[in-house]
């Protein structure tokens, strides 16, 4: 059985290959689940304050991959692969600083 499905789209043209196999996830996908584990492993060798000033830049980092992705589903523009790995990263670190945030305030832990 195949989870990665309801996780991602897994359309071949906005994947990446490596010799002749597709990735399990989208390029954008991709980056984020890397910006995730990045940002985890740099987190736990320099820590930083979760309050309302991580909050405000985890939305800004979370930004250019929403307007990549509107901007491509909407149809002004094609995004690339690189591009969308890069946008999925950076989403990605901002995406885990705001999940943290949250858990913290709905947990109260400090």
């Amino acid at each position: 059985m195949n989870l990665t499905k309801y996780l991602c789209h897994r359309k071949p043209e906005r994947s990446f290959f490596i010799k002749g196999h597709q990735f399990p996830v989208c390029a954008r996908c991709t980056g984020f689940y890397t910006g995730l584990v990045v940002y985890l492993i740099v987190n736990f060798f320099y820590r930083h304050p979760y309050d309302m000033k991580m909050l405000f830049i985890s939305m800004i980092l979370m930004m250019p991959a929403a307007i990549d992705g509107l901007t491509q589903y909407f149809g002004p523009r094609e995004s690339t692969n690189n591009l969308r790995f890069i946008t999925g990263f950076i989403g990605g670190i901002g995406l885990i600083i705001f999940l943290k945030i949250i858990i913290r305030w709905i947990f109260n832990v400090l």
